[in-house]
């Protein structure tokens, strides 16, 4: 895999994998029992792509699990947040499209 960035964090690591200008993909890997913050963002959507395991996905108040080979659209202001419950690690691909892309995009609504 070819990788431009990587970050470690306590829930698992990131990969970036390619950005542009209006999008950025990433490899996303979530620890066994970990769970990503309630969050949105102002200036993009994000689409997730499961390659391995189950990810139990809240957008605003519906929560589902999505399989791997599914997908899930986070449209632009949707507050959201993955979690992994399995005993397993979870792996999707994060595509985000939008007119901005950096970090400081994402809102944390809890706090976590």
């Amino acid at each position: 895999m070819i990788c431009l960035a990587f970050e470690k964090h306590v829930w698992g690591c990131k990969y970036l994998l390619h950005e542009d200008k209006n999008y950025k993909i990433i490899r996303i890997e979530l620890n066994a029992a970990c769970r990503l913050s309630n969050q949105f963002h102002e200036k993009r959507s994000e689409t997730l792509t499961i390659v391995e395991g189950e990810a139990f996905v809240s957008l605003n108040d519906e929560h589902f699990l999505v399989h791997a080979g599914e997908c899930v659209h986070i449209p632009v202001g949707v507050i959201h947040t993955i979690e992994n419950k399995i005993n397993k690690k979870l792996i999707f691909i994060e595509t985000q499209t939008g007119t901005y892309c950096g970090e400081d995009d994402l809102k944390i609504v809890d706090g976590f």
